[in-house]
């Protein structure tokens, strides 16, 4: 268990570019969607900015379109793609699995947070033996629904009965900053996923890393600040 002093119990991981690479699969799913439809499909490297955000916006830059169905018919590709081959067209980060057991070995509870559609990262963190870490997985609804970080964050709270100052979000991008910031809960930045050193540090997170297994420090430093913090409250 955490250290009783600790307040800290929950840590909330994004998926893609925390967790795992899913270059590949997501930039190939976008350009088949894209050549479905006869628009340009930008090189792979051009897609990265992709990674992380909702897909459905996403596809309304790329397509710049002004007609409203054409992005939602591209999501419907993509994911015809990605559901079939793309969405194991992945890798998981080195030192990941021993992040993730360092951590549950320590008594905290560890859940998956990703605007990706929960069908899929269920899947995803099944096939690379994620799943026994984490005490669920959570992920956006196939409708669109809690697409938003915010929301997402949210919803994990009520649902799972957990308070905001017990929790700490792990992220690469700064929707999962952002997101984490409007529910109270504190947060990490990863600059080895998709999000630039500079988005990171401009979304301001409690603490930036740049490798997997020194969330463990940040996840400490922020748990022994927020302990102090409630103490002088109580004083």
């Amino acid at each position: 268990m955490p250290p009783e002093s600790d307040l800290v119990k929950n840590i909330l991981f994004d998926l893609d570019g925390t967790l795992t690479d899913p270059k590949e699969g997501i930039t190939r799913s976008i350009r088949y969607a894209l050549k479905r439809l006869n628009q340009p499909a930008p090189d792979p490297d051009e897609l990265l900015w992709c990674i992380g955000p909702p897909l459905l916006n996403s596809f309304k830059i790329l397509l710049n379109s002004n007609q409203p169905d054409l992005a939602q018919k591209a999501l419907m590709l993509y994911r015809e793609r990605f559901d079939r081959v793309g969405k194991f067209e992945n890798r998981v980060y080195a030192d990941v699995p021993e992040l993730l057991e360092k951590l549950k070995s320590n008594g905290y509870t560890l859940f998956v947070a990703t605007s990706k559609p929960v069908v899929f990262a269920r899947q995803i963190v099944d096939h690379f033996k994620l799943a026994p870490y984490f005490d669920e997985v959570f992920g956006s609804r196939l409708n669109g629904e809690l697409v938003e970080k915010a929301a997402l964050i949210e919803f994990i709270l009520h649902s799972k009965k957990i308070e905001a100052n017990e929790t700490i979000m792990v992220g690469d991008r700064k929707y999962d900053i952002s997101g984490a910031q409007k529910c109270g809960v504190a947060t990490i930045g990863v600059t080895y996923g998709y999000g630039s050193r500079q988005e990171v540090q401009t979304a301001a997170p409690n603490s930036i890393v740049d490798n997997p297994m020194a969330v463990v420090t940040a996840i400490k430093k922020l748990a022994a600040a927020q302990y102090k913090d409630s103490q002088q409250l109580t004083d």
